[in-house]
């Protein structure tokens, strides 16, 4: 009888560390699975750039480049800097500071373009078009340092608008460069000039 009594404890004992083993098989499936998922850690490539190569910088907002077998002309998408080379208009305040920095910028890295969901060329026959170099905004850093407004915002070439308004602000709040004139930008442009107007054709 004892040894019934025995043989039926070691059965009963199998059957309950079998089924703690179970339990923390299934713990442990369960908290594999609730394990988050490994991040790429390489920043996500921005989509719908195209690869082109610098001829020249034109002015603050404008370069030549080499694109789609063609040399064409790039203005930037929605700003503006003060003028250099408008045909029948003087030289502006802070005007050769954006093209010198526009030079700067284009001239050290990968360029690339991004077009937007409307017209890629304006009236004379420019494209249009946001500007990187090496993954950065060429048009963001000419904001963010005061060298350009926002500006010629027509939809739907707009995908940016919002982040380069931001871009504006924070120079405006910190007067750097054409923000530390008082009344020099207008909705209409810049207000000044430091120098006569150059007779060169459109940009």
């Amino acid at each position: 009888m004892k040894k019934a009594m025995v043989g039926f404890s070691l059965l009963a004992l199998s059957f309950s560390l079998a089924a703690c083993g179970l339990n923390d098989t299934a713990e442990k499936s369960n908290s594999d699975l609730k394990q988050p998922v490994a991040k790429n850690s390489q920043p996500e490539a921005k989509k719908g750039l195209v690869d082109a190569v610098l001829e020249r910088p034109v002015d603050g907002d404008t370069i030549k480049v080499s694109y789609n077998g063609n040399i064409d002309t790039v203005r930037y998408l929605l700003i503006d800097t003060p003028e250099t080379k408008k045909p029948n208009s003087c030289v502006q305040p802070y005007g050769e500071d954006a093209s010198k920095r526009n030079k700067e910028l284009v001239s050290g890295g990968k360029l690339q373009l991004e077009f937007d969901k409307g017209e890629r060329r304006d009236k004379f026959g420019r494209l249009l078009a946001y500007v990187y170099v090496d993954g950065k905004s060429v048009q963001e850093t000419l904001l963010k340092e005061g060298l350009a407004r926002v500006a010629y915002v027509y939809e739907p070439n707009t995908k940016y608008i919002d982040q380069f308004r931001k871009d504006e602000q924070e120079a405006q709040t910190q007067k750097r460069s054409i923000w530390s004139k008082n009344g020099y930008v207008n909705t209409r442009g810049f207000k000044g000039c430091v120098k006569q107007h150059s007779t060169e054709k459109h940009k």
